[in-house]
């Protein structure tokens, strides 16, 4: 498919990073959050593990999906409450979206960003990396073609609550987190990026 181009406009809404588990999520918030300043970076995962105490493999293991993804809903409903803290640039697990209502207030509160990656960078990012992913427990020990099949299998399933979730698709393939955190930065300072969009098989 060719590519299609795209003007995105952003406002002044918090910046949310979605996508699936290996496409860079945390690396580019965390640089992203050098070039903007004025932002503060959160990492979900990271903040419902110090208010629970435990981290996600353990709260996966004693309390399910289901209420790990509940947990995800209540942290987002507070951190969009608070209207004390500066702008977020935050930074989302890859099975957020796929609570509807975690979708909608990440789709109403943020300008959202979908870093979309083909199976093969996926592949590549978690290749003897998918330790403390429970959603990938599947996959261990991680051999290749396990793993790969495990990524293809959740992302048919997922693909299309990152589009319906997403205002904003960068294709991430062949890209360093630099430049990804670089192209969000130039949507958020002038108000408009021009997007490459592709169509992947999955």
């Amino acid at each position: 498919m060719a590519p299609r181009d795209e003007s995105c406009k952003v406002n002044m809404k918090d910046i949310s990073l979605i996508g699936f588990m290996g496409c860079g999520k945390s690396s580019v918030g965390r640089i992203l959050a050098t070039l903007l300043p004025e932002c503060r970076l959160i990492d979900l995962d990271t903040y419902i593990e110090e208010k629970q105490g435990k981290d996600i493999p353990e709260i996966f293991n004693e309390y399910g999906e289901a209420a790990f993804r509940r947990m995800e809903r209540e942290a987002l409903e507070e951190i969009f409450s608070d209207s004390a803290r500066p702008r977020a640039i935050l930074s989302l697990g890859g099975g957020t979206v796929t609570s509807e209502s975690c979708s909608q207030l990440i789709r109403r509160h943020s300008d959202c960003f979908y870093l979309r990656a083909t199976t093969e960078t996926l592949l590549g990012n978690l290749d003897g990396h998918s330790e403390g992913r429970p959603m990938l427990s599947s996959a261990q020990p991680a051999r290749k073609e396990t793993l790969r099949h495990r990524i293809e299998s959740l992302m048919q399933a997922r693909s299309p609550q990152y589009l319906a979730t997403a205002h904003h698709i960068i294709d991430i393939d062949g890209l360093t987190f630099a430049q990804i955190a670089a192209l969000i930065k130039e949507c958020v300072e002038t108000n408009v990026l021009k997007i490459k969009e592709y169509s992947f098989p999955l």
